[in-house]
């Protein structure tokens, strides 16, 4: 069983991210569990001096969390052609430990627009040593009422959709697993 680890860079009750995701894990393949990280907005600020002994408890959660993952899926919005400080915090929590080093992750998007955040944060994984899925899964909701929203991520093509991506990173990271055996 391959375990995913889903990570929501939106705090937003209605986020169209978190509803990706959240599909995504339902719609996972037999071999699959995608658990979806519900911590972003409890993380405390990174702060260098609370490592180690003193790492807050849920940034020792989200460590431990994609430490024992075998994979990561990213689904972020963009705030000002960035990533949003929650997302860019929680990857902070992970910088000066082995969590992400040669740790398989994906991206996957709910809108077309956000080319400025993904570019960012693919270059911030890539520097933290994340090992990148290149292949991306895209479904646009931006913009739309949650009903709308379930009724897009209900679609048939988009079921299947999202089931061929993390059978796609399902197979990446296990060619990974494989390589550093």
């Amino acid at each position: 069983m391959i375990e995913i680890i889903a990570i929501s860079g939106s705090l937003r009750a209605a986020s169209t991210n978190s509803a990706l995701l959240a599909a995504l894990a339902a719609n996972a393949p037999d071999d699959c569990s995608v658990q979806v990280y519900d911590g972003l907005g409890r993380l405390p600020i990174f702060n260098p001096d609370d490592e180690g002994e003193r790492t807050p408890p849920e940034a020792a959660r989200l460590i431990e969390m994609i430490t024992r993952a075998d994979g990561v899926i990213v689904s972020c919005p963009e705030y000002a052609h960035g990533v949003p400080g929650g997302m860019k915090n929680a990857l902070d929590w992970l910088v000066s430990r082995d969590a992400a080093v040669g740790k398989p992750a994906m991206l996957v998007h709910a809108s077309p627009r956000s080319l400025y955040a993904r570019a960012a944060l693919a270059e911030i994984m890539r520097t933290m040593s994340f090992a990148m899925y290149e292949e991306t899964l895209e479904i646009a909701l931006l913009g739309k009422k949650l009903g709308e929203v379930e009724a897009i991520l209900a679609e048939n093509a988009n079921r299947q959709a999202m089931r061929d991506a993390v059978q796609g990173f399902a197979r990446f990271i296990r060619a990974n697993i494989a390589s550093s055996s």
